[in-house]
């Protein structure tokens, strides 16, 4: 359509659309990046690091290779970038049952534990902890991603002291070991449940891990 003077419209050469494929934008490409760590989420909590390949995970979003080198640099900096996203879910989770105060302290720390089983479930016992993957396979891997995994078990470890600390509080549990003690004792003694139920495609594992954990700390009825 032409201006009301009739005088034709000039277009400005540098308002030309490109030929070729357009760049992606930001929001595709954060989209693209997230997509990479979701599925590396779920590939390594089945199969652990050292034995995971990069094909299946490009294949599962449909990214050529050359595209996830875009992203990542290497794939050990994949393997730390999805480290880092699963710690952020997993807090998240933690806290979302933890500072739950809708029920009593001790209550929380149950209520994640059935959580944890009924996904355990869910996912036909093939996937567990990611942490406790990349854990078993520690004497492969670099000491950054050392590091990483015992920085991610400190922050675990914080907020289920923050839990079991409330529930002292509370006069829930009695116990003879620090706090801090405690809440790394529940995380070793968690861990090993994991691998055991996936062992054995059972729950029984993990529930007999809480009963023995709850029972030892629990105030007992007079």
């Amino acid at each position: 359509m032409k201006c009301v003077d009739e005088q034709p419209v000039l277009m400005d050469q540098s308002s030309k659309p490109r030929r070729g494929r357009p760049k992606k934008s930001s929001v595709e490409s954060l989209d693209t990046r997230e997509l990479l760590l979701r599925a590396g989420m779920k590939i390594l909590t089945e199969t652990g690091f050292v034995r995971s390949g990069i094909d299946p995970i490009l294949k599962s979003v449909g990214v050529p290779k050359g595209s996830f080198y875009h992203y990542f640099s290497s794939k050990e900096a994949f393997g730390l970038a999805v480290l880092a996203r699963y710690r952020r879910y997993f807090e998240a989770k933690l806290d979302s049952f933890l500072l739950d105060d809708a029920f009593s302290p001790l209550e929380r720390l149950q209520r994640f534990a059935q959580d944890a089983q009924d996904g355990i479930v869910r996912h036909d016992f093939k996937r567990g902890c990611l942490v406790g993957n990349l854990e078993q396979e520690s004497n492969l891997l670099s000491e950054v991603f050392r590091e990483q995994l015992q920085a991610t078990y400190h922050s675990w470890q914080t907020r289920v002291a923050t839990c079991l600390l409330d529930s002292q509080k509370h006069g829930e549990i009695d116990i003879k070991v620090s706090i801090s003690e405690l809440s790394y004792a529940f995380w070793m003694g968690w861990e090993g449940a994991v691998h055991r139920s996936r062992l054995m495609k059972s729950t029984q594992p993990l529930s007999l891990f809480m009963m023995f954990f709850i029972q030892a700390i629990q105030v007992k009825a007079d």
